[in-house]
C-alpha cells in the first residue's frame, strides 16, 4: 500500500483569526477558501509541500451533530483540549521567536523533552494546541 497524509483538519470558530495564524504568522500558503462568514473551509499547507495540507474548517458544522455535541466542543476548544497539531522546523528558536512576537498564547518554550525531542507548544486562536518540534 502507498499512502501519504493529504489533509488534516483543524477546527476554527474564527475563519479570518485562523488565516492570519497559519497564514501570516506560519508562513503557509492558502490553496482554498470557500464558503461564507464564520462558514468557511480554508486549506492551508507548506510552500514546498504541496500534497500536504491543513483543513480549517468551521468547529462542530458535521451533520448530525447534536446541540448538546456542538456545546461540549465549544467548551473544549474554549479550554484548548480538542484540535491539536505536531508541526516540524530545522530552526526550533527562529520559529518560537516569530510566533512569540505575536498574541499567540506560547504554552511551552522551547525545551528538550525527556524522551529527546527539542520543542515548543503554542494555542492558535481557536484553542488548538500547536506543537513545533526540531528536526535533527
Amino acid at each position: 500500500m502507498d499512502l501519504t497524509i493529504h489533509t488534516s483538519a483543524l477546527p476554527h470558530d474564527d475563519p479570518d483569526a485562523a488565516l492570519n495564524f497559519y497564514r501570516d504568522i506560519l508562513g503557509f500558503e492558502v490553496r482554498s477558501d470557500v464558503g461564507q462568514g464564520k462558514m468557511r473551509w480554508i486549506t492551508v499547507g507548506p510552500v514546498d509541500q504541496p500534497g500536504t495540507s491543513i483543513l480549517l474548517a468551521p468547529a462542530a458544522a458535521a451533520p448530525g451533530i447534536t446541540e448538546a455535541e456542538r456545546g461540549t466542543i465549544a467548551e473544549m476548544m474554549a479550554k484548548g483540549t480538542y484540535g491539536w497539531i505536531l508541526l516540524a522546523t530545522r530552526d526550533l528558536d527562529a520559529a518560537f521567536d516569530k510566533v512569540q512576537a505575536t498574541d499567540a498564547e506560547v504554552v511551552q518554550e522551547p525545551i528538550l523533552q525527556p524522551h529527546g525531542v527539542r520543542d515548543c507548544a503554542f494555542r492558535d486562536p481557536a484553542g488548538n494546541l500547536v506543537r513545533i518540534r526540531e528536526l535533527r
